[in-house]
């Protein structure tokens, strides 16, 4: 899982893509075990897709039990399994920072992580996001702007202050922690990550970056079913933004990838992967 992971050279379908993040969704809690789906029609409506693209995803679903029909109720969740609560233990506070691009798929794998170890799970847009509305807007900006050079410039660095100084309270406490955000910025900067390496090590814990990677088709898909105001830019200009990332970047460390595109490993496998590699270190 370090390092390397084969590339998506062409498109994937849509009902892979459609059904890979209904998937994740599952794994992550998101979707609960006996939840009824929308229709068809709203589903459709929801991703931005055919009929018969929801009816192709859905297939897939059913044929590996994660979708199962009733009478009166549709479509279902079907995953008794995934309410279980395990806890991981581990003899030095381990830490996940997890990293990656605008609809990667980064906040679900940090849940998926979450339910699969018991330990928190400490996301940017979940700490921060209404304060830096709340600043934008005291600007005179949008509270959707994270393009303009103030946001950049004022904003953001006070957001990774807020998520880094959470994290160094959970380490001191003894805790592992779960860290997601894009840190496009910071993982390039090999200073920056070695800093945030030592000040774990000074606290007697471990950091393990990892990057999710996920195929062009597969992050326009995600991120336009989301429908995140803060979004809109990229998928007004979805070339423009392309040519602003680079989908096959890598951190300049050793690092874990997780191959988030549909032709992947499903994402809770990938996860549970990384839970043993990163438990058997510690």
């Amino acid at each position: 899982m370090t390092g390397q992971t084969p590339r998506v050279s062409r498109g994937e379908s849509l009902h892979h893509q459609v059904a890979r993040n209904i998937r994740n969704q599952i794994a992550a809690g998101l979707l609960r075990d006996g939840q009824s789906l929308p229709s068809t029609r709203e589903l459709a409506q929801q991703w931005g897709v055919s009929v018969f693209t929801i009816n192709e995803a859905m297939k897939l679903l059913v044929d590996e039990n994660v979708i199962i029909s009733k009478p009166r109720a549709g479509r279902v969740v079907n995953a008794p399994d995934e309410a279980a609560h395990t806890e991981v233990r581990v003899k030095t506070p381990q830490v996940l920072l997890v990293g990656g691009y605008a609809g990667s798929g980064k906040t679900e794998l940090g849940r998926v992580l979450a339910r699969e170890t018991g330990w928190p799970m400490l996301d940017k847009d979940t700490l921060t996001r209404p304060v830096v509305e709340a600043a934008l807007e005291i600007l005179g900006r949008s509270p959707h702007d994270r393009e303009s050079e103030e946001y950049v410039a004022r904003i953001r660095p006070r957001e990774y202050e807020a998520l880094i100084n959470a994290l160094t309270e959970n380490v001191q406490c003894g805790n592992s922690a779960i860290v997601t955000a894009p840190f496009i910025k910071e993982f390039k900067d090999i200073a920056w990550l070695h800093r945030i390496e030592a000040t774990c090590r000074e606290m007697r814990a471990k950091v393990s970056i990892v990057w999710v990677y996920c195929d062009a088709d597969t992050m326009h898909t995600y991120i336009r079913h989301r429908g995140a105001a803060r979004d809109a830019a990229k998928l007004d200009n979805w070339t423009d933004y392309l040519a602003t990332i680079d989908v096959d970047f890598r951190p300049p460390v050793e690092h874990s990838v997780i191959n988030n595109s549909a032709s992947g490993a499903p994402l809770q496998d990938q996860a549970r992967d990384l839970v043993k590699s990163v438990a058997g270190s510690s």
